[in-house]
């Protein structure tokens, strides 16, 4: 997995439940686990901006409920660091579903995709609306 340049703060942990903001049909997730995440014993992993994680849909279309998937997730509430100094926050935790390459199942992403999860999935960055 490629590093990032700004230090994202990893503060979703398993089970936390986010909007899923393509347009696969998957409207709200729940994370199941993290890759490439290792812990110390018996500490559950978290992640954070440009993590990919294995996810249940909960809500959405009737074929994808109960289906697991893999997503990268693109915004969270807490935010992260960049190298300049600034901060950047959302208003949601938020979440697009890929496949095994890391190329988005959809054909669209919805809303603000920060600039640093393009070094990591850079088709996730072209299909956003715009990127901060």
């Amino acid at each position: 997995m490629r590093a990032m340049s700004a230090e994202a703060t990893r503060s979703l942990s398993l089970g936390a439940r986010m909007e899923c903001t393509d347009n696969t049909g998957a409207k709200e997730v729940y994370i199941i686990s993290v890759f490439h995440q290792k812990t110390r014993h018996q500490q559950k992993p978290s992640a954070g901006i440009g993590d990919l994680v294995n996810v249940i849909v909960t809500k959405g279309k009737p074929e994808m409920i109960k289906k697991k998937f893999k997503a990268v997730i693109v915004r969270t509430c807490q935010g992260m660091k960049r190298a300049n100094g600034t901060r950047i926050k959302f208003d949601n935790n938020a979440c697009v579903i890929v496949d095994d390459e890391g190329v988005p199942k959809s054909t669209e992403v919805k809303g603000a995709v920060p600039k640093e999860v393009g070094e990591r999935y850079p088709k996730v960055v072209g299909r956003a609306a715009y990127v901060v």
